[in-house]
């Protein structure tokens, strides 16, 4: 028995020190933590109970019987975040760079099936430098086993990525079908072939960083949701995410003690401006409107002209959609449609209501964005929001125009309260654009054309540059002053918090992908 006892606790040591001491010094030279110090780091303190501690590679193929780690490469287990119970699994970069083996996915496989089981959010700490070659196409197949279970966890518990390393190759798309994916500056990088293979296919020169790197994902691809500058700060925020978030698809998000106030907000009353055509930051509008501090950003740096993210209204979690009338006037084009349409389909999955702020002059014109498909994209959020069962409130603060309208969880397709500001212009075009079409006749036979233009242009602005026409037919439920917008949505979302609502029985609908 003694004899057991001591083998025991030496392997359990060989396991703590992953690769040995000289990797684990190459890791933090490296501006990286090790795996078990970023899983002890994100789980509350002594809460993590790991499993499969013991295990170990089958190869014995290149000489791989003489390389034995314990735990073969990966830290699995579960414990709490702020007492909430999530699964975790860490890849060892000390142990073969990460490399994934057929062990090392069986691991990471248990934990996502007890997650299913349970109903508890999984997280997934990646820094591996792909499949492990020597194992050939049992390590493919692991990859496979993963990804198949990502897709059927996929809108039952919440999955989220950190890229904390190298993430290349078959790798990248476990991330990619979780739900949230955060990179850390500098130190990570995803990509499917590597600088070497685009310089032999292509003869482009590129460095890890540029073809993948944090902020190529944040800024161009879009496949980065947020960046973190280091490792503790990546964790934190995988913290701050969680707290906006339930368990599973069958639960709500937790709410934080709120004490209500009187809940006007006169800062709202200045931040549009009297002209139609000068921007101004939507960010103020949210930060009146939310609790103070909440306002949690998704794809912050991607597709600049339309905002996501999570916020708390009177403590309750609540996720915003809101076009950003400071980048491009805040159209709808290729990239911000599909970005609110995917983020509107989580909200949607996980019973968190979704709140729309709509200043929107239409979508973007061009060969580009025609060549490029907006047609299908904006689709895209077209289903989303017609699809979306959670309560969904939208408030219009300024331009309204076209089938962006319609689009921006309109009342025609199914927004459950809709609000406007007085300063809400709700029609097909502008009014110059307008005018120029419904009275070209008079403006080319008047002997003053800029004159005759600017008299029917202001015929048009009277009649449709303003709430009162949608109002009058009950496209919008309430014209509201801005400083009264957060006591009124707080009232509707409590209002709606018991909304239950059927879909017709189907298999699954068929979004434009």
């Amino acid at each position: 028995m003694s004899s057991n006892i001591e083998k025991l606790n030496e392997r359990i040591t060989q396991a703590k020190l992953g690769g040995g001491q000289k990797r684990i010094d190459r890791q933090h030279q490296n501006k990286k933590l090790t795996a078990r110090e970023r899983v002890e780091y994100l789980l509350d303190e002594g809460s993590f109970e790991e499993m499969g501690i013991l295990v170990t590679h089958r190869t014995t193929d290149f000489g791989m019987d003489k390389e034995i780690y314990f735990g073969d490469g990966v830290v699995t287990g579960y414990g709490t975040i702020h007492g909430r119970l999530v699964y975790v699994y860490a890849q060892d970069f000390t142990v073969f760079g990460g490399a994934l083996s057929e062990t090392h996915a069986e691991k990471i496989c248990k934990i996502m099936d007890l997650a299913m089981n349970v109903g508890a959010p999984v997280i997934g700490l990646n820094d591996s430098g792909g499949a492990r070659i020597q194992e050939g196409v049992r390590s493919l197949g692991g990859y496979a086993d993963i990804f198949y279970r990502n897709v059927k966890a996929s809108g039952v518990i919440p999955q989220l990525s950190a890229i904390m390393g190298p993430c290349a190759g078959g790798a990248v798309y476990s991330p990619a079908i979780t739900d949230f994916t955060l990179m850390v500056e500098g130190t990570s990088y995803m990509f499917v072939t590597g600088p070497n293979v685009v310089k032999t296919v292509t003869n482009e020169e590129v460095t890890s960083e540029e073809l993948g790197g944090a902020s190529a994902h944040a800024i161009k691809s879009g496949v980065a949701h947020k960046t973190s500058s280091n490792d503790v700060e990546c964790l934190e925020d995988l913290k701050n995410l969680l707290s906006y978030l339930p368990q599973s698809h069958k639960e709500k998000p937790m709410d934080l003690p709120f004490e209500l106030g009187e809940e006007y907000r006169d800062v709202l009353e200045t931040i549009v401006p009297d002209s139609p055509n000068k921007p101004y930051d939507m960010h103020e509008v949210i930060r009146g409107i939310i609790d103070e501090g909440s306002f949690y950003e998704i794809h912050k740096d991607f597709a600049e002209n339309i905002i996501v993210g999570f916020a708390r209204m009177a403590g309750k979690s609540i996720g915003i959609v809101a076009n950003q009338p400071m980048f491009l006037a805040g159209v709808l084009d290729v990239n911000s449609s599909r970005k609110a349409a995917r983020f509107t389909r989580f909200c949607d999955s996980f019973n968190i209501p979704l709140l729309v702020l709509v200043d929107v002059p239409g979508f973007l014109p061009g060969t580009d964005q025609e060549w490029n498909g907006i047609i299908v994209h904006g689709a895209k959020l077209l289903y989303a929001l017609s699809e979306a069962t959670v309560p969904k409130v939208t408030v219009i603060t300024r331009k309204a125009y076209g089938g962006a309208y319609d689009v921006m969880n309109s009342k025609h397709i199914g927004a459950d309260f809709n609000y406007a500001w007085p300063t809400a212009e709700i029609a097909v075009m502008g009014a110059k654009g307008a005018s120029e079409i419904i009275f070209r006749k008079e403006i080319r036979e008047a002997e003053d054309t800029a004159k005759e233009l600017a008299e029917k242009e202001a015929e048009y602005a009277e009649k449709f540059a303003n709430p009162f026409k949608a109002a009058r037919r009950g496209f919008i439920d309430e014209v509201i002053l801005p400083r009264e917008t957060r006591r009124k949505l707080i009232k509707t979302f409590s209002m709606l918090e018991n909304k239950d609502v059927s879909m017709p029985p189907k298999k699954h609908g068929n979004i434009p992908l």
